[in-house]
């Protein structure tokens, strides 16, 4: 849907769009930090955000991004650092509520005004019983190497009574 709508929008019709397509999980922010003092805006800060896997029931992931303050991150303009950790764990018995497919996103997070995302991928190691996420930075013209991954493997959960 992306590649057809996207050349047709002006420039403020990208941020709407980059909106939209905000991912197929929503995140909670549990927090930020302040790592830099700006004087003039917000700060440069290191945020955690958690979101639940759509198609998984009893997994929980947490994300750590860096977010830039100043005057462009006040207003939208500022390309975030393509810096990201990510921690994935069972929380609570482990429910596949659909087919999944290899590499499918399970989170997304624009990082700039224009073209650059923060992605979360999901794999599953059938043989070993554990789940993969990986999270890294794609930019339009060249991509990020940097990247992150965390493992959950889906252990029997005791019922509670």
């Amino acid at each position: 849907m992306r590649s057809v709508v996207l050349p047709l929008l002006g420039l403020c019709g990208l941020a709407v769009a980059g909106v939209l397509s905000a991912g197929p999980a929503a995140a909670e922010e549990v927090g930020c930090v302040s790592t830099t003092f700006k004087l003039v805006g917000p700060n440069n800060k290191i945020c955690v955000d958690s979101f639940r896997d759509p198609k998984i029931d009893g997994v929980v992931c947490h994300v750590s991004r860096a977010k830039t303050g100043g005057i462009k991150g006040a207003i939208g303009l500022a390309e975030d650092t393509s810096d990201a950790s990510i921690a994935c764990r069972q929380v609570g018995p482990v429910t596949i509520k659909s087919k999944l497919k290899e590499g499918e996103d399970v989170f997304r997070e624009s990082r700039s005004w224009l073209f650059k995302r923060l992605q979360v991928v999901r794999f599953f190691d059938e043989p070993n019983n554990t789940l993969i996420y990986l999270s890294y930075s794609d930019e339009l013209i060249d991509g990020s190497p940097k990247n992150a991954i965390s493992t959950v493997p889906i252990m029997p959960w005791p019922d509670a009574k």
